[in-house]
């Protein structure tokens, strides 16, 4: 019987979805890819509910085509801006006889450095680890097998805030959906995209949703940093709305279609005829002026990412550069004007495929695109996890309560 296996991410513009089969093969065998609307979603965060139910509904409808059971096992991408980061420890003494570090050791101190103390409406939703300490000798990233008195591990502890997350678990539970696993977008779409040589050299991960922006660093492969601003690629749509006087979707298309990241190398006589975009809209606008509108909001996205690396500190280190995925790596001239503003190498991450199988050749083209970064990592990350991330307290204690229903009438 079939093993089936969905990553989805709920954008605030569209919802996307792959669907892989895991029938013991060593590969996913990837068979469905979906992009609708979405809907009741403004910069990652539920703002009406019935409406974003709606949208997951018709989603898991499409999936449910596959089969009934494969929403059983969704690994779903979460990105409000509310996460913070910090560093935490766990340690643990060896526990067998002759010293030799065990799975189980492992494991307990991978789960210490969890026991740190948030406020009851932050949650957990990563805890990474960037190194194992034996004996005091660090730096150690496999420390299975090894010879040890006493084992510690450095993670780093990614929290958001929890009502928000529970709201969008509930959208999908309430759709007949079940959630494995919850993973912070950037960091998913960081798993599609860069390789270890890039991580390992320095690089940065940018991710430009329509309602958000991810930044991920990392550095010597382990993630130093991450961090999402409230601003995105829908705000340059509703700069053109208001100041072309179109409607959002005109505004969009014409975006895509017409704009550019810089406005001086735009012709100042070119123009575009509203009505052959939009046959309700009159008029012709100057494209130097579409770009001009681009390129402001864009200015202002890379303040903000200029701005994160200035205050880590890392600002020029980074020899991989920066890759730039989700829908508006898309924008034209976006990557120009990215090595200008952040003085940075520059790049449109495209999704690597080496690690599924892809059923047929439109499935492939369709994920050679910067928007399904993160939903190609949910699938990896939930492929190489599954089992192992671990469920939240309320999970548990509804596990148990269904377990003592047998037993206490």
């Amino acid at each position: 019987m079939a093993n089936y296996i969905v990553g989805l991410d709920i954008g605030s513009k569209n919802i996307k979805a792959l669907v892989a089969e895991t029938r013991g093969q060593s590969k996913l065998k990837l068979i469905k890819v979906i992009k609708l609307p979405s809907g009741g979603v403004r910069k990652g965060t539920i703002d009406d509910m019935a409406e974003a139910t709606y949208a997951v509904n018709s989603a898991l409808g499409e999936i449910k085509k596959i089969a009934k059971d494969a929403i059983k096992n969704i690994y779903l991408a979460v990105g409000n801006s509310d996460i913070s980061m910090q560093p935490s420890t766990g340690s643990v003494a060896v526990s067998r006889a002759d010293n030799e570090i065990s799975q189980e050791d492992i494991s307990r101190a991978v789960e210490a450095s969890r026991a740190i103390s948030l406020p009851m409406n932050r949650m957990i939703l990563h805890a990474i680890t960037r190194e194992f300490v034996v004996d005091r000798v660090s730096d150690i990233s496999e420390p299975l097998g090894m010879m040890g008195n006493k084992l510690e591990v450095n993670s780093t502890i990614i929290d958001a805030f929890a009502p928000a997350i529970k709201n969008l678990t509930k959208c999908v539970e309430i759709s007949g959906g079940g959630v494995s696993g919850l993973i912070l977008g950037n960091l998913a779409s960081a798993r599609a995209v860069l390789n270890k040589n890039q991580k390992e050299l320095g690089v940065v991960l940018l991710d430009i949703g329509f309602g958000k922006t991810g930044l991920s660093i990392y550095q010597e492969n382990k993630l130093l940093h991450t961090a999402i601003f409230p601003i995105g690629s829908g705000n340059i749509t509703n700069d053109l709305a208001i100041g072309l006087k179109t409607s959002i979707a005109t505004a969009d298309t014409i975006k895509y279609t017409f704009g550019s990241a810089i406005a001086k190398d735009v012709d100042r006589r070119d123009s575009v005829d509203l009505q052959k975009v939009d046959a309700k809209s009159r008029g012709n606008i100057s494209r130097r002026f579409i770009a001009e509108i681009i390129e402001a909001r864009l200015a202002e996205i890379f303040e903000f990412v200029n701005n994160e690396l200035k205050r880590f500190g890392k600002n020029a280190q980074f020899p991989s550069g920066i890759v730039i995925v989700g829908g508006g790596a898309k924008l034209p001239s976006l990557i120009e004007l990215a090595k200008q503003e952040l003085r940075l190498p520059a790049q449109v991450g495209i999704p690597d495929l080496s690690s599924v199988e892809i059923m047929n050749a439109e499935v492939g083209l369709q994920l050679e695109d910067p928007e399904f970064a993160s939903a190609l990592g949910l699938l990896i990350w939930g492929s190489n996890n599954s089992g192992k991330i671990r469920m939240s307290d309320e999970s548990v204690r509804g596990i148990l309560k269904k377990v003592l229903g047998y037993f206490i009438p």
